[in-house]
């Protein structure tokens, strides 16, 4: 077979197939046109899901009629400045979208440049270039798509329902609203609106988080902590969700790199090196981030797509998402998600009578009952010894007589002068902490304080947990990991690759107690192991640890393997459920929690505590 050279239509379809795989493409592509040029105003429509009509028109800057011809052409741009193709500064660059579209699709370009009396149309058929023609239009730039793969019918076989298409086309409009709040988007069926979002005003953080709570939902913006770090030349921004209000999936992971929306898996391993010391591996938060590099920083040029980019330092970036969202975690010290209360209310069934015979089943169950006090000594009078590490509250503030034991809700009985004196004593300023009063134990497992507008219901082991955890922490980073020399070095033979990729991390698997050292190629000599871990399948651990760093540019296994161990040491060493606490003990759990990060949630990321406010509870009672 002869070598020839293929007719432009083919080449233009064959483009087209790189870039254009479905309806949300198309949008994609025409959304950053429109942003590129200056828009403040885009509206999208679509018709059975984007592949019999989808269009996208805005207010920019626009284009003369001399523009139009040029711009259906391959390779034609106006984002570039000269022949630099390290610094740009746009959403996009190839000059391929309009052509590519054109050769598959019936479209249509009008235009009317700023400052212009006129506007102008082109149509493209196939492929086919068509007359240029006056057309009616304000200042901007619409573009129509018609039927769209008409021209390569076998790629409609591969599209999904209109429906689903309508709903990546939906994907693609809010992220790229969420990168850039300061311009308004609608987007319109041929039924109803489905989104609508107005422009922001001149605050960027505020127009972002206004404009991430109207996409994700009022609960994001009531759950989320703001992120703000330099770093040399990085700037980091955006919002991250509180480690209880998390999902099941990395789908609300929303990155942006100088406003382009990605899926890097740089990026997305440091959001989950940021929280893995919160969360179980099968829980994932929510977060926003906006990232901004120098352009000279990061190659956007990798990916047909644009999907993926590619930075000069990935350490440099990964260590600033990974601090940055770790300090945001910090600052939100005790603090637990406002849904973990919703769910609690909508548990209860106002007015039923449990069933006879039903069991007790905590909301958020981290032990129960059943595990009795396994490890801790009874005292003659039925009381266990002090709680490890926890202290009484503050002088000054009030507590129950040492050694009185609340485990239940008592009621006075009316006309007592006990009750009527507890009518008019004022409150005790204990009432004023963020986690209140100790007032009662429940099934010797749940602590129950009053605050001064509503209660707090503690699990107290999961609560303790955390607190153990958080020492234990605080110790390892004081004095290091403690290392066990192996008595015989083991050799683990790896490919040179995955080889060479564990020992450029050789000084960061130092600090967690992980000494090796290169023994010939292909192969690591392991020294010492981290005392916490014991026994230790070392081939194992190696080799997880070159494909995350393969995978994820990250060693996560050894560190989560130790922080399994010592999330393990800290439940054994916490006070259980079933564990009878004074009120002295319990006031000091609560202060505690109060004075120790991430207390909101235990190791596992379920939340320690439910804050029910007075006028929730009124409500369930008919009262509001």
């Amino acid at each position: 077979m002869t070598i020839r050279r293929l007719p432009e239509t083919l080449v233009n379809r064959i483009a087209a197939g790189e870039v254009i795989e479905r309806p949300s493409a198309v949008a994609k592509e025409l959304v950053e046109n429109a942003l590129d040029a200056g828009a403040r105003q885009i509206e999208v429509a679509l018709r059975e899901g984007g592949c019999a009509y989808l269009s996208v028109t805005d207010d920019g800057r626009g284009m003369s009629s001399d523009e139009l011809a040029l711009a259906l052409e391959r390779h034609a741009t106006s984002k570039l400045q000269g022949d630099d193709l390290v610094h740009i500064a746009s959403l996009g660059f190839r000059g391929e979208a309009l052509p590519s579209i054109g050769a598959v699709a019936r479209l249509n370009l009008a235009s009317r440049q700023e400052g212009a009396s006129e506007a102008w149309s082109l149509s493209v058929e196939g492929g086919t270039l068509g007359q240029l023609k006056p057309a009616a239009l304000a200042q901007g730039t619409r573009v129509e798509v018609r039927d769209l793969f008409f021209a390569t019918p076998a790629r409609l076989k591969f599209l999904k329902t209109a429906r689903t298409e309508q709903g990546y086309v939906r994907d693609v409009v809010e992220r790229l609203a969420m990168a850039h709040p300061d311009a308004a988007f609608k987007l319109a069926d041929e039924k109803k609106n489905v989104l609508n979002l107005e422009r922001g005003g001149p605050d960027l953080f505020d127009a972002r988080r206004k404009r991430l709570s109207a996409i994700l939902g009022r609960e994001f913006g009531d759950n989320c902590l703001p992120v703000e770090a330099v770093r040399e030349t990085l700037r980091l921004e955006g919002l991250i969700g509180l480690p209880t209000y998390n999902r099941a999936n990395a789908q609300q992971q929303f990155l942006f790199v100088n406003g382009r929306p990605v899926r890097d898996r740089l990026l997305l391993g440091a959001i989950r090196g940021a929280y893995q010391d919160f969360l179980a591996r099968d829980r994932h938060p929510v977060v926003a981030l906006f990232l901004e590099v120098p352009p000279d920083e990061v190659d956007v040029n990798v990916h047909p797509a644009k999907a993926e980019v590619r930075f000069r330092d990935p350490g440099l970036v990964r260590g600033l998402i990974v601090s940055a969202c770790r300090h945001a975690l910090a600052e939100a010290g005790h603090r637990a998600s406002t849904t973990v209360a919703g769910s609690a209310l909508g548990s209860f069934q106002p007015g039923g009578a449990p069933p006879v015979g039903g069991s007790y089943r905590p909301a958020f169950p981290h032990g129960g009952p059943q595990q009795a006090a396994s490890g801790f000594a009874e005292g003659p009078d039925g009381y266990h010894a002090p709680l490890p590490g926890l202290q009484a509250p503050p002088e000054g503030r009030a507590a129950a007589e040492p050694g009185e034991a609340v485990t239940g809700m008592e009621t006075p009985v009316a006309g007592t002068a006990d009750s009527a004196s507890r009518a008019v004593e004022d409150p005790p300023p204990l009432y004023d902490y963020p986690l209140g009063a100790a007032r009662a134990q429940l099934h010797e497992t749940y602590v129950v304080a009053q605050t001064r507008d509503g209660i707090v219901i503690v699990d107290q082991h999961a609560a303790h947990e955390r607190l153990v955890y958080e020492r234990m922490k605080e110790e390892i980073a004081a004095r290091g990991v403690a290392r066990q020399a192996l008595l015989i070095p083991e050799v683990v033979e790896l490919d040179e690759a995955a080889a060479a990729r564990v020992l450029s991390r050789r000084e960061e698997l130092a600090e967690l107690g992980l000494e090796i050292e290169a023994f010939g190629e292909g192969s690591l000599l392991v020294r010492e192991v981290p005392a916490l871990m014991g026994k230790l399948d070392v081939q194992g651990l190696l080799r997880d640890l070159a494909d995350e760093l393969a995978e994820m540019d990250q060693a996560l296994s050894l560190r989560e393997k130790l922080e399994e161990v010592c999330g393990t040491m800290a439940c054994h060493g916490s006070v259980r459920a079933g564990r009878r606490l004074n009120n002295e003990e319990m006031n000091a759990l609560l202060r505690q929690m109060e004075a120790t990060p991430h207390s909101g949630q235990c190791n596992h990321g379920r939340p320690t505590y439910v804050e029910l406010k007075l006028a929730d509870i009124e409500r369930l009672f008919g009262r509001r």
